[in-house]
């Protein structure tokens, strides 16, 4: 399926510090997918079951590298989204919404509020390989 880790870092200060990497091997779909298309009934089915496959996915993921921390109070989560294609994207197309969703109900976050989370968003391209990256990191 995918690929995860959990390195341990060691920060210029000397301080050990946990984080998270996962691979999904797919990307998310793009928030406009279910603004304004289809019926309402239609748009909330199809949302709902592409928000259960990302928990599923990431749960897997975190369970597989055997995740023992307590969820993190507070957190930096940076995602990196790799296209196949070189195709222009706005970034609050791809919030993550289903990724930090899916970190707090798999209790590597505790919250995914702003008072929480400082949320990094990147793009890149790799077209034989698209994927989405997470890294999730302890923040002070």
């Amino acid at each position: 399926m995918g690929q995860g880790h959990i390195q341990t870092i060691l920060t210029p200060n000397g301080k050990i510090e946990d984080e998270l990497r996962i691979t999904i091997p797919d990307i998310p779909p793009s928030n406009n997918k279910y603004m304004g298309r289809g019926s309402t009934y239609t748009q909330a089915f199809q949302y709902q079951s592409e928000k259960k496959k990302w928990q599923s996915v990431i749960g897997w993921l975190v369970r597989e590298q055997k995740w023992a921390q307590n969820p993190f109070k507070k957190a930096v989560v940076e995602i990196t989204y790799f296209f196949k294609d070189k195709r222009r994207r706005d970034p609050d197309n791809y919030s993550g919404k289903f990724i930090l969703d899916s970190l707090v109900r798999v209790g590597v976050l505790q919250d995914d509020s702003f008072g929480n989370v400082e949320l990094i968003l990147k793009g890149d391209y790799d077209k034989k390989n698209p994927r989405t990256e997470v890294r999730v990191r302890k923040s002070e």
